[in-house]
């Protein structure tokens, strides 16, 4: 994609999130705008970086690290790992990124406070909820997450952030997933009030809006910024 039609897609996408926030009393900066960018060259990157985008966020590790390699020149990018992750490639997340928002088991979160690196800041981490029970869907139920999250915040180069969720499509009543993950993080944070839970990773290209006005602090665009993927 054109790098002017990548910038015109990113401000539009700003537009819609200022637009969001004002209809729901929120204050613009309380929203984080992750461009998804799986599959993108790191060109596409690029245009987005020029337009003041810094946070990133890659599915593939492979994928991810070379685009890492190939930006080292650029300063201030936060790189966020937004796909499923197996912890025998835990390290490399461990290593090289700001955030992981996919975290739905200890073993997991064991292994990435083990491998971070001393003298990082820790790793921010989201625990991805499945919040629609779906089968084919990764994430812990909500009745297992707050013995996760307990022993999540209990790890020493972890930051508990808050929830992830990939709400299953809907056409009526778009943000009641949403509202109920912010439901989940309002109780976490009631039981676990030493852990900084201040983080709602939810809504994509289609729901940003609905996402909003639930209470999300990162939404999750990639085709509304740089196109349908090849």
């Amino acid at each position: 994609m054109r790098k002017e039609q990548i910038i015109e897609n990113l401000n539009h996408v700003r537009e819609r999130i200022v637009t969001s926030c004002h209809a729901n009393q929120r204050d613009v900066a309380s929203v984080t705008l992750l461009a998804v960018s799986k599959t993108r060259p790191a060109g596409d990157l690029r245009a987005a970086y020029e337009a003041g985008q810094r946070d990133f966020g890659e599915n593939y590790l492979q994928e991810a690290l070379q685009k890492q390699d190939q930006m080292q020149d650029l300063p201030g990018i936060r790189w966020h790992f937004i796909g499923a992750l197996q912890s025998n490639k835990s390290r490399a997340v461990a290593e090289r990124f700001d955030w992981l928002h996919t975290v739905d088991r200890l073993k997991l979160a064991r292994r990435l406070s083990e491998q971070r690196p001393a003298g990082m800041a820790p790793l921010n981490v989201c625990l991805q909820v499945n919040i629609d029970g779906e089968a084919t869907k990764s994430g812990v139920l909500a009745a297992e997450l707050p013995e996760l999250a307990r022993q999540v915040a209990a790890l020493p180069n972890l930051a508990l952030r808050g929830l992830m969720a990939i709400p299953a499509p809907r056409t009526e009543d778009r943000a009641e997933p949403h509202r109920r993950l912010t439901q989940l993080l309002e109780a976490l944070r009631s039981q676990l009030p030493e852990a900084p839970l201040d983080t709602l990773s939810m809504g994509m290209s289609g729901d940003l809006e609905a996402a909003i006005e639930a209470g999300s602090t990162v939404v999750r665009v990639g085709t509304d910024i740089f196109g349908a993927r090849d």
